[in-house]
């Protein structure tokens, strides 16, 4: 039985990265055929960046409960850190020359960018998650406030002046896959153990306590993960734009990816990746209307938070194995069961 359940879940895993795999040949169709203009392909980047940041997040405010308005710091942190890095080994002569070379560097800034927000994560993390609520929500926007200031007056970040010179290494492919990965990992994570004790905290922190969970490490942990990928997407965001500027990680920007999260769903990593894409796509759809895209951008919001309160998706997710399951007349394993225990499958 165990072999069986283990053969099933290699299937459905090769199914997925078989997916996504067609995915990505169509995306390098397109862009060799000279479809994928550079306006759609930044679109399908700053896409990319949304989609990590705020399943990132969704990590901390929807799975575990915990609302943070200061993720924005996260991103600025990884995005000087790794900019810092790459300029720095540039102009030591040290992974330049070639595209393998340089991608190799690109991704050693993120893994450094990606490291150190993830140590800020946890400083902040440790005394901030013992409060909850409204306290926990100014801490982390004090935080990401804290972080903005401090690298407007650090010389190495030139102290407020525009950080330019920074290599543009964010392409199509490799963001794509930094995008896939991300996603798959937090979906792994939160579909593990550690997941159902983010879970357990979310619903009923006393009663996660009371049960023997360590609530404090699972909300490190989880606070910790999501820095960590914050910083990731604070790469991808530096090395696309190639000029920094302290102001762009402001108040605003944790807001945009908290408004992501809420709009899909708490709870909903599908609901994170179609509100991304939904909402970093229709401003740009709307530019004809150009006076007016704005107003039915908010209009769309507000209408969204009247009817589905909850998020569009609540904590629905999508399943391609399931989905193809039903389209093609078969049950599920769990729902065959469940109809052969109570006697259904049999009339």
């Amino acid at each position: 039985m165990v072999i069986e359940n283990n053969m099933s879940d290699t299937k459905r895993h090769l199914i997925n990265f078989l997916a996504v795999a067609a995915i990505f040949a169509i995306i390098v169709g397109l862009k060799q055929t000279g479809r994928l203009s550079p306006y759609i392909q930044g679109i399908m980047m700053t896409t990319c960046i949304a989609i990590v940041m705020s399943t990132s997040l969704n990590l901390a405010t929807g799975f575990l409960g915990q609302v943070t308005l200061g993720h924005a710091g996260f991103m600025s942190i990884g995005a000087y850190t790794s900019a810092i890095v790459t300029c720095t080994l540039r102009d030591a002569g040290i992974l330049t020359g070639s595209a393998g070379a340089d991608i190799t560097r690109f991704l050693f800034g993120m893994l450094c960018g990606g490291v150190l927000a993830a140590i800020f994560g946890v400083f902040v993390g440790i005394p901030a998650l013992r409060l909850k609520g409204d306290y926990l929500a100014i801490i982390t926007l004090g935080f990401g406030e804290i972080i903005r200031v401090v690298i407007q007056n650090m010389e190495i970040t030139r102290k407020g002046r525009s950080y330019i010179g920074i290599d543009s290494l964010s392409n199509l492919y490799v963001v794509f896959w930094v995008m896939v990965t991300s996603v798959s990992v937090i979906y792994a994570l939160v579909n593990s153990k550690y997941g159902r004790a983010f879970m357990s905290i979310r619903e009923d922190e006393v009663a996660s306590g009371a049960s023997g969970i360590n609530t404090t490490y699972y909300k490190v942990l989880a606070f910790t993960i999501s820095a960590f990928f914050a910083g990731v997407g604070g790469t991808i965001y530096a090395h696309y734009i190639v000029t920094l500027q302290p102001s762009t990680f402001n108040f605003s920007k944790s807001t945009e990816y908290m408004i992501i999260v809420v709009l899909g769903g708490r709870g909903s990593l599908t609901g994170s990746v179609v509100a991304a894409v939904f909402l970093t796509a229709l401003p740009e759809l709307l530019r004809t209307f150009s006076t007016y895209r704005m107003l039915a951008y908010s209009v769309a919001l507000v209408f969204v938070m009247i009817y589905k309160p909850g998020g569009v998706f609540g904590s629905y997710e999508f399943s391609l194995v399931q989905t193809l399951r039903k389209f093609f007349g078969k049950k599920a394993p769990a729902v065959k069961a469940a109809a052969e225990t109570t006697g259904e499958g049999d009339r």
